[in-house]
């Protein structure tokens, strides 16, 4: 049986990698040290259809070590002491890297079995989970290794990875494969961030395209479509009509209409927007409900880490949740127009030097600057506060932040107004 497309063109250099800009353009951390061949012990975190197989595996060439590939699925402590077994051998005399996928998958003894060998340089391990590593991997291989995160690919990421496949498709069946770009496009987008989904999307329409009477192939939007099991959105992300679905999104959130919101995010992810859709409702959470509902925001980072690592569709599940979360909470904006009274003042007057007293102190000569002299340690006093002053001198009077009239903040209030009328007297 013929291997998967995604397998047949996967890269052989860090250059004909897309995505992952921040890992393995050239200058970036990543890119170095494969490029150096000294590969240190690795953990790649990512979704799937990200590179880390590929990168893990172009590391491993350049290095000159044994490669060896485990998936922790169905790899047991015996498979790794058959690897171990081998590290006397000519064949392992410069090494062995071990390419352990899933690692989320081994439990403790497991993990711990390759601690001997990792330790004494023997065995170089990049590890790759789709988990968050620090719930996941044993602590002695986390502090052992540098963990290095991949993140969803650009739909334009994805588009050149796409024309690059048509071209090695064409080598292989001898015959002359194009597409439209909006089928591409098309791909893309209903890819989710995984290069290997749209590959194998691609690959079936290459499969399912008419041979036309000159011998060539064409790939139509609509057979792109009929592919993907899904209908494209008229959705242009450059065009009004994007940026004004985001804004609705928002405005429907701080409007507390949960129907629209809803309605609204669907638009976004309908048309593949997954990673703006994130951040948008992130940002909605600090702006919009702000301190009436704090602990909003933490729900929503937990929604919005659980739909990028499942990927669309299944990603509208978490996402729908903390949209909904948002749209029924209740409502502050005094984070924003806090933060935002405080910007104006440092960027358009003069606000005036730190106070000496809360200036650094802990450093030789600080004394004799008059540094730090007169500042009062909160904590020593009864409910742990003090009158003291904190703004600079010029606008030692300034008020940023006006406390919402929600429950939450007027409660924080009454609380401080009560306390400082104590110390005050």
């Amino acid at each position: 049986m013929a291997k998967p497309l995604a397998d047949r063109i996967r890269p052989q250099q860090l250059t004909d990698c897309v995505g992952q800009k921040h890992l393995l353009e050239p200058g970036q951390v990543l890119h170095r040290l494969i490029s150096s061949g000294n590969i240190p012990n690795m953990i790649f975190y990512g979704p799937s259809g990200t590179g880390k197989t590929t990168v893990a595996n172009i590391a491993a060439r350049l290095s000159g070590k044994t490669l060896y590939k485990l998936n922790a699925t169905n790899a047991s402590v015996q498979d790794i002491k058959a690897i171990t077994a081998g590290l006397g051998d000519m064949e392992a005399q410069d090494g062995v890297l071990l390419y352990l996928d899933e690692i989320q998958n081994f439990n403790k003894k497991q993990q711990q079995s390759l601690l001997e060998f990792i330790e004494n340089g023997s065995v170089t391990l990049i590890a790759s989970t789709t988990e968050n590593p620090y719930f996941y991997i044993y602590n002695a291989i986390l502090s052992r290794s540098t963990v290095f995160e991949f993140k969803p690919v650009e739909e334009r990421d994805i588009e050149q990875a796409l024309t690059r496949a048509l071209s090695i498709l064409s080598e292989e069946t001898g015959i002359s494969i194009s597409a439209d770009e909006m089928a591409l496009s098309h791909i893309a987008a209903c890819s989710a961030g995984d290069v290997r989904k749209s590959l194998n999307s691609l690959e079936l329409c290459a499969q399912s395209a008419p041979l036309s009477k000159d011998g060539t192939q064409h790939i139509t939007l609509e057979l792109a479509e009929q592919c993907t099991q899904k209908k494209a959105f008229r959705h242009d992300k450059d065009g009004d009509s994007h940026y004004d679905v985001i804004s609705a999104l928002q405005k429907s959130i701080r409007g507390s209409d949960p129907d629209a919101a809803v309605h609204y995010l669907a638009r976004l992810l309908s048309g593949g927007d997954l990673l703006i859709a994130c951040r948008r409702i992130m940002a909605t959470a600090a702006e919009d409900i702000g301190l009436a509902y704090p602990q909003a925001i933490t729900i929503v980072k937990s929604c919005v880490d659980c739909a990028l690592q499942l990927g669309l569709p299944e990603a509208r599940l978490p996402l729908t949740e903390a949209v909904l979360v948002l749209a029924t909470a209740p409502k502050s904006n005094s984070v924003l127009t806090a933060i935002d009274a405080a910007m104006v003042d440092i960027a358009h007057s003069d606000t005036g030097d730190v106070p000496a007293h809360l200036k650094d102190a802990h450093y030789g000569g600080a004394k004799k600057l008059g540094r730090g002299l007169t500042y009062q340690y909160p904590h020593d006093f009864p409910n742990h506060y003090v009158n003291q002053q904190y703004l600079p001198d010029t606008i030692k009077h300034k008020v940023y932040y006006i406390p919402g009239d929600n429950k939450n903040e007027q409660a924080a209030r009454g609380y401080w107004e009560t306390i400082k009328k104590r110390e005050t007297k």
